[in-house]
């Protein structure tokens, strides 16, 4: 798997493996994406995102693989970055939770520095799991839900792309753990660089939009951040302002 083969530095930079510069011919599918190579083969990548993609999925644009020469895969390549007018834009939805991983853990995030411990993938009921908690001891837990944002329009980014049921789960669950004084945060991966805001798609899934203005009203804290994205690797970079202003 690519996060087997991805390494963070110091700085929490996640390097990408080599990188093979090819043309979107379209996405179908959800998980299948044909891609012109600059030799002129046609190849089948893997799109590792289950979303829509709006905005990100234009048929035209250069794009970016990675060669996997695993025999088990069906195929060799992973869709890994598109190449938009103002940003490069992360396709790979393994990332933002394995590089917030890597940050919390070594310090680099201030809303999450002072806790002794940080895991990942920790069952909070019979069937269901959050992304990451950090402990300080049983007592003073802090909750984290990471969502990969690449939807930004005229700079302003939204989540979701699509409507999203299982991301209003995942705002419930926050609330409840909330209301049992943990602490808790909806985390947001900003997978490009040309975000100045962000903000709930009301008009993509009003639901979501009013379920996550709920959840802060009951203590759930929001964070959203971007990244410096290039084609050697990728990292947090900044936090960016959020507004939950109903439509």
């Amino acid at each position: 798997m690519i996060a087997n083969r991805q390494r963070v530095d110091h700085a929490g930079t996640l390097e990408w493996p080599r990188l093979i510069r090819g043309t979107l011919i379209k996405r179908y599918k959800r998980f299948l994406a044909d891609v012109r190579l600059a030799d002129g083969n046609i190849v089948t990548a893997h799109c590792p995102n289950t979303g829509s993609m709006t905005g990100c999925a234009a048929a035209g644009r250069p794009v970016y693989l990675s060669l996997h020469n695993n025999p088990k895969r069906k195929l060799k390549y992973t869709w890994e970055l598109i190449e938009m007018p103002t940003s490069l834009v992360g396709v790979n939805t393994l990332i933002p939770n394995r590089l917030v991983f890597q940050a919390a853990a070594a310090g680099l995030i201030a809303e999450l520095a002072g806790y002794d411990m940080v895991e990942r993938e920790v069952n909070i009921g019979s069937n269901s799991r959050i992304d990451l908690r950090l402990s300080n001891g049983p007592k003073d837990a802090c909750y984290v839900e990471i969502k990969n944002c690449t939807l930004v329009e005229n700079g302003v980014a939204r989540f979701p792309d699509a409507v999203t049921t299982r991301g209003l789960k995942h705002l419930n669950e926050l609330e409840r753990l909330s209301d049992s004084g943990c602490r808790c945060i909806m985390f947001y991966f900003i997978q490009r660089m040309d975000a100045r805001v962000f903000e709930p798609a009301d008009l993509v899934d009003p639901d979501y939009g009013k379920g996550l203005r709920l959840a802060v009203n009951r203590g759930v804290e929001i964070l959203a951040y971007d990244v410096a994205i290039d084609l050697s690797g990728i990292k947090l970079n900044r936090r960016i302002p959020c507004t939950l202003q109903a439509v």
